[in-house]
């Protein structure tokens, strides 16, 4: 049986904006549809833990980074455009 990959997704935003919010919810809603049971988000918030943005060198607000499958991939804005994300984080769409 072939393993199911897993995805390992970490938002950073900052704070509870409207970018940041709808950013979360279009992540979720992505993963919902294309990757059930196979991901996992880690939301970080910059204003709590700033010293985690030099790690992934976070340079804009919000960012999705996909830490894994390898390689790291990184996507900047609010994840509306859906079509985008899913290229953005290769993600086939079922």
């Amino acid at each position: 049986m072939e393993e199911e990959k897993k995805y390992e997704l970490r938002l950073y935003i900052a704070g509870k904006t409207a970018k940041s919010v709808t950013a979360l919810q279009n992540l979720k809603k992505y993963c919902e549809e294309h990757l059930k049971g196979q991901y996992k988000i880690e939301v970080i918030d910059l204003l709590v833990q700033p010293q985690l943005a030099e790690g992934d060198q976070i340079f804009a607000i919000p960012t999705l980074v996909r830490k894994v499958p390898e390689p790291i991939r990184k996507i900047i804005g609010d994840l509306s455009n859906e079509e985008k994300v899913l290229v953005g984080l290769d993600i086939r769409p079922a």
